[in-house]
């Protein structure tokens, strides 16, 4: 899919890095070619914004499917996939697969495994897996037990110049736990894990990663404790940077009540005390990317006790929604919003987007941000409709979706 005639949008508001301002940007070649205070050039298709916001399309950094209709519908234009997939991405052939895979109007990176088949032991060939378009090493959905190991993938991914993204949750405290231990957990009769089990998991990667020189970003980091550790590390300048999903800053463990199985999450959700830190983190930028974590789950797997149910949820859809809640309540502005969730992504895994800027690809979306909607997991266009947001009234809405110039959605 290939852009064969300029395009401008004008009557627009610009989300740039340096904040919101009217314009218009103009995209050729599948590039942003000028944006600003500009009129469309001769031979241009226009559209007119009608006063949306014009914003990068989102970079999702870290999901678990490729759920196409739902990525378009919650803006999203590339995505970074997991490498928990049957079977897992640890060979460059798979790897290479899934970097074609949602191509043209959707741009998948695939993760490498960090060990062979997760196990957590044996090391991935990490050159073969970047030469076939691997953008990142991670750990999957587990935490690497053995410290030599990991030191060992740290070490790898460094000569490599390729970030390590973390499952941070001792396996050893963990274990079957299903929920986080406190007062809903105990009421309920959950097996349970105590927050620190993410701390821990924390402080000796940070300090794997000083010993390695390696890049390392926590996919999830919910606790204040966990959360402390990363803002002392990034002080200090170690390399370090952690991400959330809407769930851990939207919901507390009170969400549980009910044995609510789509709020079965991984990890668990937190007291109302973590969650009120995690949005401090992201207001100060110790959390600086927000991804939906996308795991779409049939009712064979949600339908079941809670203890039995797999966790995760369906988030692509409602990523940007939630995500304004917290500009509407002025823990961020608008600029650093898509700093979270497209520039900060995108830098991590080293792809030309993310920004509205000239020279980026031209991955843009149109946004009404007070479009009110109802979050429904019967008519979600994701494959299962597992959120822990349904029925819960949203507002922001992608209107049009343009993916290198095209209009996809």
């Amino acid at each position: 899919m290939k852009q064969l005639k300029p395009l401008t949008i004008t009557n627009g508001r610009l989300v740039t890095p340096q904040g919101v301002a009217v314009g218009a940007v103009r995209l050729a070649d599948g590039m942003i070619a000028a944006l600003g205070d500009i009129a469309p050039e001769s031979g241009d298709e226009t559209v007119d914004a009608k006063g949306a916001l014009i914003a990068p399309g989102i970079v999702d950094c870290g999901v678990f499917a490729i759920d196409k209709p739902a990525f378009h519908f919650g803006g999203v234009t590339r995505t970074a996939l997991m490498p928990d997939q049957v079977p897992p991405l640890d060979y460059p052939e798979r790897a290479k697969y899934v970097a074609m895979s949602g191509k043209p109007d959707l741009w998948v990176h695939p993760l490498a495994a960090a060990t062979r088949g997760l196990d957590g032991q044996r090391l991935s060939e990490l050159a073969l897996l970047r030469d076939a378009g691997a953008r990142a090493v991670a750990t999957g959905r587990q935490w690497i037990a053995d410290s030599g190991v990991m030191l060992r993938v740290l070490q790898y991914a460094a000569m490599l110049d390729m970030p390590v993204i973390a499952h941070a949750e001792d396996a050893a405290l963990a274990g079957e736990s299903v929920a986080t231990a406190g007062e809903m957990a105990s009421r309920m009769g959950l097996a349970s894990a105590p927050s620190e089990a993410e701390a821990l998991a924390v402080a000796r990667d940070i300090a794997l990663a000083e010993i390695a020189g390696a890049r390392l970003h926590f996919r999830q980091v919910t606790t204040r404790a966990a959360l402390d550790l990363v803002s002392i590390a990034k002080k200090r300048g170690v390399p370090v940077t952690a991400g959330v999903t809407p769930a851990h800053f939207m919901l507390s463990d009170l969400a549980t009540a009910e044995f609510r199985t789509f709020a079965r999450l991984s990890p668990p959700l937190r007291s109302e005390n973590d969650r009120q830190a995690v949005i401090e983190a992201i207001g100060e930028g110790t959390i600086s990317i927000i991804a939906s974590g996308h795991d779409p789950r049939g009712p064979e797997d949600k339908r079941l006790p809670f203890a039995d149910a797999s966790p995760g949820m369906a988030g692509a859809e409602s990523l940007l929604a939630m995500t304004l809640t917290l500009v509407r309540d002025g823990v961020i502005d608008m600029a650093h919003a898509f700093e979270l969730l497209a520039a900060n992504p995108a830098r991590l895994l080293g792809v030309n987007s993310g920004e509205l800027a000239e020279g980026k690809e031209a991955d843009i979306a149109l946004i009404d941000p007070e479009k009110p909607w109802i979050v429904d997991s019967r008519e979600m266009a994701a494959t299962a409709g597992n959120t822990p947001f349904d029925g819960q009234p949203a507002q922001g809405r992608v209107t049009a979706l343009y993916k290198g110039g095209v209009h996809v959605a």
